[in-house]
């Protein structure tokens, strides 16, 4: 089951934390919403959609947010059957905000995925049947680097062989934070590529101390991430977004949400998980393009960006 980057900070840096040494680490001299020419104390807010490319009901729900200023950017799982779909979507609208999802796992039961790359030149990385393992800690256990390296590089290089120009990486259930050596990975991408990475401020002490130094003066470390966990969920859908969202402190902000129609298709994907299935889909679709949504961050003094924005000021 999808898990969230908090929940991940606990379950799976922590194993992390036993190979690296505490930092201290510098921040940057001018800040980004100074850099974006917004004043110093600026709440700037992402909101984003994981997992583009995974069903036709997914790209449908963050193609309609997309139209509607919803969201304002998502990230594609490359090595779903859906993400020729979206490539080509994307390759036809250059100005939407678009990422990397970064896949190393296949977490529904009884709709698989594996590789971009040749099977036989990532065996660590797929279970008997072939396909992704389906929870972080197989991948933390099983994956050798260089597969893994050679794996998400594939899946960068497939989205930009179709006319993507990516904006960003993330990482779908927090996959490349399974173990040291993919975290290493994961940032080494960042710097090859010269893409932002999804990583929180807060992480940074889980670094060695050389390595934090460096990544602590980047621009696109994220103040807060927020997404939805089952737990929160007490009363009104919005509601633990409307107390996230006006407990924002200024910085860079990112609320992931999960899009799609709660329809057939999405239905029979998600059989058997409630957390990030089709209802849920389909509730934080209309919440992003709803109008309660949309009034709670002007009362709250939010200003919108997109990954483009932070890839502009981070190559500046």
């Amino acid at each position: 089951m999808k898990r969230s980057f908090l929940r991940l900070r606990v379950m799976v840096l922590s194993a992390v934390l036993s190979f690296f040494t505490i930092a201290a680490f510098p921040q940057p001299a001018r800040n980004l919403a100074q850099i974006l020419g917004y004043p110093a104390d600026s709440k700037l807010l992402i909101i984003h959609a994981d997992d583009m490319g995974l069903s036709h009901s997914v790209n449908s729900a963050c193609i309609k947010a997309f139209e509607s200023k919803g969201i304002t950017c998502g990230s594609i799982m490359e090595p779903c059957p859906w993400a020729l779909e979206i490539n080509m979507y994307l390759k036809d609208h250059p100005e939407i905000d678009a990422g990397v999802h970064l896949t190393l796992t296949s977490e529904w039961h009884s709709y698989k995925w594996g590789g971009v790359s040749p099977s036989d030149r990532i065996p660590s990385l797929l279970d008997s049947a072939g396909y992704f393992y389906p929870d972080v800690a197989a991948v933390g256990k099983m994956a050798k680097a260089d597969e893994a390296e050679r794996e998400l590089r594939a899946q960068i290089d497939r989205a930009i062989a179709m006319g993507v120009n990516p904006t960003h990486i993330d990482t779908h259930m927090g996959s490349v934070l399974a173990n040291a050596e993919l975290v290493k990975i994961y940032l080494h991408l960042s710097d090859q590529y010269k893409l932002p990475v999804l990583f929180p401020r807060s992480y940074l002490g889980y670094l060695p101390a050389d390595v934090a130094r460096e990544l602590g003066s980047k621009i696109f470390l994220l103040d807060n991430l927020f997404m939805l966990e089952p737990a929160m969920i007490k009363g009104r859908w919005i509601d633990p977004y409307k107390k996230a969202i006006e407990a924002m402190k200024p910085g860079l902000n990112e609320i992931i949400v999960h899009l799609g129609m709660d329809n057939d298709e999405m239905k029979a994907i998600c059989s058997g998980f409630d957390a990030y299935g089709s209802s849920w889909r389909q509730n934080d679709l209309d919440m992003v393009t709803g109008n309660e949504f949309r009034d709670l961050l002007k009362a709250n003094n939010i200003i919108l960006i997109g990954w483009k924005q932070v890839k502009e000021a981070m190559n500046r």
